[in-house]
């Protein structure tokens, strides 16, 4: 705090100063004894013309610089704010190389002094920030931000920004303090020299009594858990009234409007777990599901004295659950309730590992930032889950060394008090309602000894999602580069991995016994074992190749490995799936053999040793399954539908096998509906046309045991929604895709005029999503629009929906997850246009087995599983539109085949009703100009 710090900000021409671009505005907020004392700005004229999307971007144009001086004129003034102090700015190195460039072509001293960057601190800071771009930081910090993209604006912002890092990193415990300035050398800033200048200062501080000190690591102090009592021992009465419920949930929300299907859905799922009955609920969306269901649980799990378990397949809704709905059960209940998440085991950071991990030297950046970011989180989480955390994708990687596994080989005792994941498993086993995903508790049913509490009742929301859920987990995939990285693991003897490891451990045994496999040999096994997996991918992607018939020229494929074909390309990849099993085989063997001796010797093994052997252990366990998916893909005869995924660009590099059963509708029945009493799905789309015969014939429920209701959305979408048709758009299969494409292109330029933007497109391929996007981009015509596309426009499905949100002239472009999950509520999403009906590809190996099945039963395939599923995926397209009661949008669908077939009919019968619109585009133009 004692230091001088200049906070600087700068609105330029472009992005590259050494290609010409200029600033044209410098904004600069001096800090000094932990004070604002000192604000500059000043507008700089760049000699150059503005361009148009830079004067868009800050506001700031041609005329507004045209008397501006230029940035020779305030040098002096520069100059002397920068003397003496740090320089610190929101990605430093843009606005200095920006700065030196300026200052040095001013004739004048550049600036090399010590640089601090807001991003990096707030990247270690704020572990657990959903975005580090300044504009989200203030919204995080309640930081006024009134003209973002304005030097002046951002510069204070920033500073203001930067006083709170400050007071942040003052407060963490010196041991702390202590880990970061070490790591801190490996940073692109000066942060390890003002580290150590600020411990001077804070020498003798331990920080918050918050915190406890566990092995030289600072951790969040936190309570044991009890098992709490009830305040009072009498029976608790699930309130029966609506009158009852509604005064309940008053008591919680400053303003509630009464819904009635949300009362009956708790009233039909209290009494589900009561009478022990599977139900399938379709809950429109509006309807408020998650109360719906919990509140019912809550009552039914402290009457009864049950756990139950809550299932949902995205970690969105659970942290929605979370985050919103479980604080406001417990405002409402009159009893309170323990509600945990428990995740798989992989999600738990392993203290030990980490704190290992902290001794390694020659980082790289990302993992030197990661480990600092841990350091911090640490001192907040109660919880060890990695999904609290934003890591870059190298932080993810080197997650993967730190993340909990089973302990086979030897367990650090000074550890299993703090050790994250038995804490989850304990607070598990004490909780009335355990939320958890879908993988996980289809683990459980499998019984590979996953530790979710035993429990007879369990809703699954985003039910929908079982099915497909359960096929990948039923199944196998085996892909070249997850292969490559857990070889890479051991590594050959030369390789200094883990095998070197070994056998430097080893070499201290003199009587080492003969039935060892000598280094050498295990060495040579190891070369076999790559040479023969680099064969074996290499044979996968020549069968792949093979056997496509590419006519669209796309570079994705998937290819069928039918148990049928007897070609040479087939026999020649399962010899060689024989050859890399038996090679495994071996290397299993020698490796196991040297790990029993070492456990037979443990006494003579150091501390250090053991772990470098719990190592080899963990990588003999993925080494095992990976032999057993080997052979029951291409050895054992088994009934799965197995597939290759290539891209022809790269098919070594990307080339998964996977296979999957056709149908999981038996394991579920056997392993979820008759060995529980009450299992209750949800979701927003679960119903074909009102009836749910297909989502049970797909998941095994039997009809005369499951009750099923639909409960429809509060929304009145007669109101909000107009649903519009072209009639002037060629029939989808009548044309080429480029033609299609063409004709489609032409349309959404004309919708998106029309809309101002706010326009969000669902495609059902991506090779029609990005040569619909280079064709607007080529065309020009909507070029004051921001365009935001799926797969090519950086960041997640979250990110691409939050940079749409943020522009009013936005278009967003999405295919496969943003059908569903994306909720974009509000005038920020005022039209919605569906490309072609979502059919899957018959042609998809999965889908064509499927049929294949339902044929060989007597069934219609189209009529029984094509219609039907996409009806499903079309609902949830739909839904993205309508998100709150004072949502009003338009739905065009640019497919015909919804008016022209008679199919097409039951895709209308399944949405709400709406009033619908036929005509030519340029009149329908019109009319939502008109009616938005």
């Amino acid at each position: 705090m004692l230091n001088k710090f200049i906070v600087v900000d700068l609105e330029t021409t472009g992005n590259t100063p050494k290609k010409g671009d200029k600033i044209i505005q410098f904004a600069a907020v001096v800090i000094e004894n932990g004070k604002i004392t000192e604000q500059f700005s000043s507008l700089i004229n760049p000699q150059k013309p503005i361009p148009v999307f830079i004067e868009e971007l800050t506001g700031i144009n041609d005329d507004m610089v045209k008397n501006a001086p230029l940035f020779s004129e305030i040098t002096e003034k520069v100059q002397s704010l920068l003397e003496g102090a740090y320089f610190v700015a929101h990605n430093v190195l843009f606005d200095l190389s920006f700065l030196q460039e300026e200052l040095l072509l001013a004739g004048s001293e550049g600036f090399y002094g010590s640089v601090l960057d807001t991003v990096e601190m707030a990247r270690i800071l704020y572990p657990t920030a959903d975005s580090y771009k300044l504009s989200d930081l203030a919204e995080k910090e309640n930081l006024s931000h009134d003209r973002p993209h304005q030097a002046d604006s951002d510069a204070l912002v920033t500073a203001e920004l930067f006083l709170l890092l400050l007071n942040r990193l003052s407060s963490l415990p010196t041991v702390t303090l202590t880990q970061l300035t070490h790591l801190s050398g490996g940073l692109k800033s000066d942060l390890q020299l003002f580290l150590e200048e600020m411990r001077e200062t804070l020498e003798g501080t331990s920080g918050l009594n918050t915190i406890e000190i566990v092995n030289d690591l600072a951790l969040k102090k936190t309570k044991p858990e009890n098992n709490h009592e009830l305040q009072n021992k009498e029976k608790i009465q699930y309130p029966e009234s609506e009158e009852d419920k509604a005064a309940l949930i008053r008591n919680g929300l400053n303003s509630y409007k009464k819904r009635v299907g949300q009362f009956k859905m708790m009233d039909t799922v209290y009494r589900s777990l009561q009478h022990s009955r599977h139900t399938l609920i379709e809950a429109g969306t509006g309807v408020g599901k998650s109360l719906g269901y919990l509140l019912p649980l809550a009552y039914f799990s402290k009457d009864y004295n049950k756990p139950i378990i809550v299932s949902t397949h995205t970690i969105q809704l659970q942290e929605q659950l979370l985050t919103n709905e479980i604080p406001l059960l417990s405002r409402i209940l009159p009893f309170q309730v323990k509600v945990v998440l428990l995740k798989g085991r992989n999600h738990y950071l392993n203290l030990e590992k980490f704190h290992q991990s902290l001794l390694d030297e020659n980082d790289n950046y990302d993992t030197t930032l990661t480990k600092m970011q841990i350091l911090v989180w640490l001192t907040e989480t109660e919880t060890g889950d990695k999904d609290e955390l934003n890591l870059s994708s190298g932080g993810l990687l080197y997650w993967d060394k730190i993340r909990e596994e089973p302990k086979v080989f030897f367990e650090d005792k000074r550890w299993q008090e703090k050790d994250f994941y038995q804490r989850a498993i304990i607070n598990a086993q004490i909780a009335d309602i355990i939320i958890t995903n879908h993988s996980l508790l289809l683990s459980d049913i499998k019984g590979d000894g996953s530790l979710l509490p035993a429990s007879d009742y369990i809703v699954i929301d985003e039910g929908h999602h079982l099915e497909k859920a359960a096929s990948r987990f039923f199944g196998y995939s085996l892909d070249y580069l997850s292969t490559r990285l857990l070889i890479s693991k051991f590594g050959t003897y030369e390789q200094r991995q883990l095998f070197y490891d070994m056998e430097q451990i080893l070499s201290r045994f003199s009587a080492t016994g003969s039935s060892l496999l000598h280094t050498f040999e295990l060495n040579q096994l190891i070369v076999d074992f790559h040479y023969e997996m680099d064969e074996f991918f290499k044979l996968m992607g020549l069968y792949a190749k093979t056997k496509t018939n590419n006519k669209k020229g796309n570079n994705r494929i998937k290819v069928r490995f039918a148990s049928t074909d007897i070609g040479r390309e087939r026999k020649a990849l399962t010899h060689s799936a024989e050859r890399l099993s038996f090679i495994l085989k071996d290397v299993l063997m020698a490796i196991e053999s040297r790990l029993n001796l070492f456990k037979a010797e443990k006494a003579l093994i150091s501390i250090s040793e053991q772990k470098k052997l719990e190592n080899i252990s963990e990588f003999v366990t993925e080494l095992n399954e990976f032999r057993n998916v080997l052979i029951n893909c291409f050895i054992k005869d088994t009934n799965e539908v197995k597939w290759i995924e290539m891209d022809t660009r790269s098919p070594q590099n990307i080339t998964t096998f996977l296979a999957q059963p056709a149908t999981v509708a038996e394991q579920l029945r056997e392993r979820l509906f008759k060995t529980k009493k009450a299992v209750i799905l949800t979701s927003a789309t679960l119903s074909v046309n009102h009836s749910f015969k297909y989502i049970m014939r797909e998941i095994g429920l039997e009809e005369d045991s499951t009750v099923h209701m639909t409960i429809p959305s509060p929304f009145k979408y007669k109101d909000q929604v107009q649903l519009l048709i072209p009639d002037d758009l060629p029939e989808i299969n009548s044309v080429s895709l480029d033609e299609y494409v063409i004709a489609i292109t032409e349309h959404i330029i004309t919708i998106a005029e029309a809309a101002r933007g706010r326009l969000l497109i669902l495609f059902t391929a991506y090779d029609m999503l990005k040569k619909t996007y280079d064709l607007i981009k080529e065309s020009g015509f909507l070029n004051e629009y921001v365009l935001i596309a799926q797969g090519i426009s950086s960041g997640s499905r979250t990110r691409l929906t939050r940079n749409f949100q943020r522009y009013e002239k936005a278009i967003l472009l999405g295919t496969s997850s943003f059908w569903e999950g994306v909720d974009i509520p509000g005038e920020d999403l005022s039209c919605l246009v569906i490309v072609r009906l979502p059919f899957s590809p018959p042609d998809e190996p999965l889908v064509e087995a499927k049929c294949q099945l339902i044929e060989r039963q007597g069934r219609n395939a189209f009529s029984d599983y094509s219609l039907p599923e996409a009806i499903l995926r079309f609902k949830q397209g739909f839904g993205r539109l309508i998100r709150n009661e004072s949502d009003r949008g338009i739905v065009i669908v640019f497919d015909r085949r919804i008016v022209t077939t008679q199919y097409g009919k039951a895709f209308l019968k399944s949405i709400p009703s709406v009033p619908i619109k036929k005509g030519k585009m340029v009149e329908l133009a019109e009319f939502i100009q008109k009616w938005i």
